[in-house]
């Protein structure tokens, strides 16, 4: 289905003007190839876009028109006078590349834009001088739709459940520990990430919230050209970024290569009443710096062959490797009930992490024909290795007196393998079959070793701990089938999917020998419709079925520790969430202002709660140790209404924004087995989300962006949120005949990016929190293209006016 421009046209005995638009060598269909119709009596100008499939269809008066077919870095095919009276196919035109020499390639995604779909919105990363010397935490942070948090976690319209894809399949690029893995992969390597909000059975029915798909750079242009990037920053901080591609008529190369090192302080700050009248520490202090040092290389390397003019096959090895050595320091008083200082301690962790991913890919694309025909196979094996060397001292600083000694072994690995067919057969332009099975396997391993020591006057030695040690394997595999409809009838476009996916587990423990075998097979319908005003005007509706499925960390029983007195641990028995999902959207488009909304609602049953509850025990210091974990407590009901805004009042000043509301109601209760204490955890928590970038042109083609980030205040049973706010600035100049450009990057100008919580545990705890992962950083990038060339064409995302909707 074609985007149309928002030109308003004469619909009185209007007619339908419609084709295809392929690679004249490959045969590949070229999404978002532009086609400009404009009347040669009147000079009105109409148009739209191809689809994925390379095609479109568009509405305008019976007149004569100039029509213009144009590609990015491909040459335009024009029809300079065509009398249209009736519906006109002009059937599938053949686009060549421009062959006037290398100054003359195009940039690809040298602007940002976000592109509003009726499926889903896809923000391309380029010219962004927000990200620019950052990392994949930093792109998703100002995509639309999208929140990070403080602590790094991804949310999607305020739902932390969310699918993170890279290239369309599960990757151990995002690995075990999502947060961190997405920032040891730098800005530069990502492409573009589409926001799924109501996926298609052809995806994974994984994630309650949707999918993010991060595409990684794979650039086609004609013959060797690329980019280097040069970073510094403050605190200290310095990178390096390659992009290469090399195209000739049958091979295609392509590589992505950064280094990395920065320094990353942070801080940490909570004050703990407990609650008890017999409690030795009745109030706790503590106030940690953390220390991080990064180092990390990502490279991803691929090649593309030609094998006929309507297949080719794929390769792809993406490396990512680092090395951390991390120091934070704890000072903590404890204070009695009378408020006298019971004891002050200085407490240290010294840590050092290695780890690397490697993923390898192979892929097959057959387009069997130009009207839609297409076969596609796809292999993936990855592995992750993750190493944790901790030693931790404290010290008594009111005697000066060595009083904990410890050192913690933690090992992660994670082996996985998919493969994935998909089918799509057309009939005619506006039917579509499609049919698909993807097998997915992982194998995860962890292992956790705390030895510490308990003679203190001989200088003992360190003692293992039998009561934490431990080690966890978790086997997954995961056989999905799917089949889908689409059709279009005049202006409603309707499609139809059932997929079905079978999961079978087996997780083991080391301590007790424990094995645990689940198998369950689940059905996930979705249904989406839509129906296409005049004038670039749309109405979706959505349905669809999600699971959160429960692994790793979530069900690994053995505990592990934040700190000496806060332990987690998974639950074994922990049941898979479903979801059921509304949503109901609604696209306009005017000349300089785009308006993108959402109403959506969904329901969850057997709703995980992260639960945190007094243990009875005490640490050798009389703090109360809290324990936290995951169970399925709770029916969770959402209901939000999203906003999304492009706005170019001028050429010279671009708005992006978007604004989200949502309200949850959640209902539980829970029975801490200890005490024989019943707490209700039934909440009713309205928050919200509002983004807003601006990008202006300041004279001597200075570029500045300033990006404005808040998340309103939320709760839940025991926890209070502060809202945060954040402010990004950036300004970049183009140098050397646009060639290179120089930019500064300032985020968190106002070093407002905190989290503050207020935690209340009944009859137990209280306590407030505040938490900074990364202080205020300076970052400067410099960027030098060779063999390309900045150059405005028709093509790609513009407007009837020629400018495209930026971010």
């Amino acid at each position: 289905m074609a985007t149309l421009f928002s030109q308003k046209l004469n619909t009185s005995n209007s007619i339908i003007i419609s084709g295809k638009v392929i690679d004249s060598k490959s045969k590949q269909p070229l999404e978002y190839a532009t086609i400009i119709i404009k009347n040669t009596v009147t000079k009105e100008i109409s148009g739209g876009v191809t689809n994925l499939d390379g095609f479109f269809s568009i509405e305008i008066p019976k007149a004569t028109y100039a029509i213009d077919i144009a590609f990015i870095s491909f040459q335009s095919v024009k029809f300079p006078k065509e009398n249209i009276i009736s519906d006109k196919d002009l059937g599938v035109i053949k686009l060549s590349e421009a062959t006037n020499g290398l100054d003359e390639i195009v940039i690809v995604a040298e602007k940002t834009t976000v592109d509003i779909r009726l499926d889903k919105k896809i923000f391309n990363i380029g010219k962004d001088l927000s990200i620019r010397g950052g990392n994949a935490s930093d792109v998703l942070g100002n995509v639309p739709s999208v929140q990070v948090s403080v602590e790094g976690t991804v949310s999607l319209r305020g739902n932390e459940n969310v699918t993170i894809l890279i290239d369309g399949r599960p990757s151990a690029l995002v690995g075990m520990n999502g947060a961190e893995a997405l920032r040891q992969i730098p800005a530069e390597a990502i492409e573009k990430v589409e926001v799924i909000t109501s996926p298609s059975a052809r995806y994974d029915a994984e994630g309650t919230a949707g999918i993010l798909n991060i595409i990684l750079r794979k650039n086609k242009l004609i013959g060797f050209n690329g980019s280097l990037q040069l970073d510094l920053g403050f605190p200290a901080r310095a990178g390096t970024a390659f992009n290469a591609n090399w195209r000739t008529e049958k091979w295609n190369l392509f590589t992505n290569t950064g280094f990395r090192y920065n320094e990353t302080p942070g801080n940490a700050f909570s004050d703990s009443d407990f609650l008890s009248n017999t409690a030795q520490n009745a109030k706790v202090i503590e106030n940690r710096n953390f220390g991080r040092l990064g180092r990390s290389i990502f490279t991803s390397f691929g090649a593309e062959y030609y094998l006929t003019e309507n297949s080719s096959i794929i390769g792809n090895i993406v490396f990512n490797g680092g090395n951390d050595d991390d120091v934070t320091t704890n000072k903590i008083d404890r204070f009695n009930v009378l408020g006298d200082l019971n004891e002050a301690t200085f407490r240290t962790e010294s840590e050092s992490e290695s780890e690397q991913r490697i993923q390898y890919t192979l892929d097959y694309v057959n387009n069997f024909d130009n009207n839609g025909k297409k076969l596609s196979i796809n292999g993936q094996y990855s592995s992750e290795i993750e190493d944790i060397l901790n030693d931790i001292t404290e010290i008594d600083t009111q005697v000066n007196l060595l009083n904990d000694l410890e050192q913690v072994l933690e090992n992660q690995n994670e082996n996985s393998g998919l493969l994935q067919i998909d089918y799509v057969n057309s009939v005619g332009e506006n039917i579509q079959y499609e049919a698909g099975y993807r097998g997915n396997y992982r194998d995860i391993f962890n292992s956790f070793y705390l030895a510490e020591r308990e003679d203190f006057e001989n200088n003992g030695p360190l003692i293992p701990d039998t009561g934490l040690n431990n080690s966890f394997n978790y086997e997954e595999l995961i056989n999905a089938a799917y089949v889908q409809y689409g059709q279009k009838f005049n202006r409603i476009s309707l499609l139809v999917g059932l997929r079905y996916e079978h999961t079978s587990l087996e997780i083991i423990q080391e301590i007790g020998t424990t094995k645990n075998k689940i198998n369950y097979g689940k059905l996930f319908p979705t249904i989406n419709l839509g129906f296409e005003f005049k004038d670039g005007e749309n109405i979706t509706l959505g349905y669809n079925r999600r699971i959160r499925r429960p692994r790793g960390r979530s069900l690994n029983p053995f505990p592990s520790r934040s700190s000496e007195s806060n332990v987690y641990s998974g639950n074994i028995d922990l049941n898979p969430v479903i979801t059921d999902a509304i949503d109901l959207g609604y696209l306009k488009r005017w000349d300089k202002f785009t308006l993108s909304t959402s109403l959506y609602y969904n329901i969850s049953n057997d709703n995980w709660e992260r639960i945190q509850e007094d243990t009875g025990m005490l640490t050798d210091n009389g703090d109360p140790i809290t324990k936290r974990f995951p169970i399925n407590l709770s029916t969770q009901e959402r209901t939000g209404l999203e906003l999304t805004l492009n706005y170019r009042p001028f050429k010279i000043w671009n708005i992006n924004s978007d604004f989200n509301v949502y309200d949850v109601t959640s209902k539980g209760d829970y029975t801490n087995a200890n005490t024989d204490i019943t707490q209700n955890f039934d909440f009713k928590n309205t928050s919200y989300f509002i983004r807003l970038n601006q990008k202006i042109t300041l004279p001597s083609a200075v570029d500045l962006q300033i990006n404005t980030n808040y998340r309103g205040p939320s709760e839940n049973a025991q926890t209070k949120s502060k809202g945060v706010f954040s402010l990004n600035i950036a300004a970049s100049k183009d140098l050397f005949n646009e060639r290179a450009s120089l930019s500064l990057n300032f985020s968190d100008v106002f070093n407002s990016r905190i989290s503050q919580r207020r935690t209340t545990i009944p009859d137990f705890l209280e306590q407030y929190s505040e938490f900074q992962w990364r202080e205020p950083q300076l970052r400067v990038s410099f960027v030098y293209r060779f063999n390309q060339k900045k150059k405005k064409v028709n093509g790609g995302r513009e407007t009837n006016d020629g400018e495209s909707f930026e971010g």
